[in-house]
């Protein structure tokens, strides 16, 4: 107890510090609205290939986010002055079998080509991108610029090659797990515990494969021991592209102290997300908790559903939404996790990535359009455009280009 007092102490103290940092050179909102839109933005996580498998969704055209639960579509991101996102090839845990993984891999080759449907439609709006410097090349065009990573290796079905197949699809990235073990490594919510103590032999192999390729690893939803050994074998820095900091939300998702300090030495970067339930401890409400407990034992914790099964589900899922919503952390919260970062490791070492789609948002950031609140708030805790310039964007594009060796360009 006295050691949980001790700590809750010393957060309280480096986010006061983070707030008063740069006292005196606090600046209007017009200056921060100049300041989001010349500062190159990218957004390093969003689940919004699960909605381009639905016809009736059109990235080109503007969505309601209360009606469409959807966050992002090319007209918002203009808005928001988000110049640009990673889309994640998704994968949700299914069977682990020679038949599942074949599956998996099928899966995912169709979100890429939805990917590459949605975005080639719009070609004076947004184009796919492969390399660091599209992103700044796009920009001055007043183009989004649309990446792709792979959220989970059980999309890989348990085969090198495909790793390869997906780089030269576009991915940059690769979450090595999900939510549960895989054939990798640990997850960090696996309900069953390790499987691994660890990252597997396939495991090292496919990190030592990526950085062959110039493919970043990116580290969230892994478990800590997977984290250092990941650490261990990567030549290059790694991504958390969508964590948050265990200081102040003590959740198995997100990075510690100690793991931030690795991370650093690493040369890397935390991206803080958007979701409530990892930026701050949620407030009790055990009906919503019960209806949605309900409808995961319902459909089989999501795992092994059909297309037409997972609409099913997707449905019921907002109804609950709408019945019981949800309280939400909100804009501050995510810049408190921002300021511990900078506090614990430095300026260099933080950026953001949403998950928005993924369940993400906050009190003050419903959606894309609305990212331009984080920059307000980060202008009233006194951070400088050079300062604000590097959490938006430059300290992951400096891991990107690190990584990313056939792009040596720089904005």
């Amino acid at each position: 107890m006295k050691h949980l007092i001790l700590s809750a102490i010393a957060a309280g103290l480096l986010l006061t510090m983070a707030g008063c940092q740069n006292a005196g050179q606090k600046q209007s909102p017009t200056q921060a609205q100049r300041i989001h839109r010349e500062v190159l933005t990218v957004d390093t996580h969003t689940d919004t290939p699960l909605n381009l498998g639905d016809p009736s969704f059109d990235i080109g055209q503007r969505h309601d986010p209360d009606s469409s639960y959807s966050r992002i579509d090319l007209p918002r991101m203009e808005e928001g002055d988000m110049d640009a996102s990673f889309f994640a090839v998704y994968l949700g845990q299914r069977e682990r079998s020679k038949e599942g993984h074949k599956e998996a891999s099928k899966r995912a080759l169709d979100l890429f080509e939805h990917i590459k449907a949605a975005i080639e439609k719009y070609p004076g709006q947004a184009k796919l991108a492969t390399h660091p410097s599209d992103a700044y090349r796009l920009e001055k065009e007043n183009k989004r610029a649309i990446y792709t990573g792979v959220e989970n290796g059980y999309a890989l079905g348990g085969e090198l090659a495909t790793l390869e197949s997906f780089y030269d699809l576009g991915a940059r990235y690769m979450t090595l797990c999900h939510t549960s073990n895989n054939e990798l490594c640990d997850s960090s919510t696996d309900p069953d515990g390790p499987e691994h103590n660890g990252l597997s032999s396939f495991g090292k192999e496919v990190v030592e494969k990526m950085n062959d390729l110039g493919m970043m690893v990116d580290v969230s939803h892994i478990s800590d021991q997977s984290f250092y050994d990941v650490l261990k074998i990567s030549g290059d820095p790694v991504i958390a592209s969508h964590s948050c900091v265990r200081a102040l939300r003590d959740h198995p998702r997100n990075l510690s102290d100690e793991m931030l300090h690795a991370l650093k030495e690493n040369g890397g970067v935390i991206q803080i997300c958007l979701v409530s339930d990892y930026l701050k401890k949620p407030d009790p409400q055990p009906a919503r908790d019960s209806a949605f407990a309900a409808l995961r034992k319902k459909y089989n914790g999501f795992d092994n559903l059909t297309q037409e099964e997972m609409a099913k589900a997707r449905k019921e899922w907002r109804l609950l939404q709408k019945k019981y919503p949800k309280k939400l952390a909100g804009v501050k919260d995510v810049v408190d996790h921002i300021d511990y970062v900078v506090k614990t490791i430095g300026i260099d070492y933080v950026g953001i990535g949403t998950d928005f789609d993924g369940g993400a948002r906050v009190e003050g950031c419903n959606d894309v359009s609305e990212v331009p609140n984080i920059t307000r708030e980060l202008v009233k805790r006194g951070y400088s455009q050079k300062e604000i310039e590097k959490i938006w964007g430059a300290n992951f594009m400096r891991v990107f280009r690190q990584v990313d060796r056939s792009d040596s360009k720089a904005s």
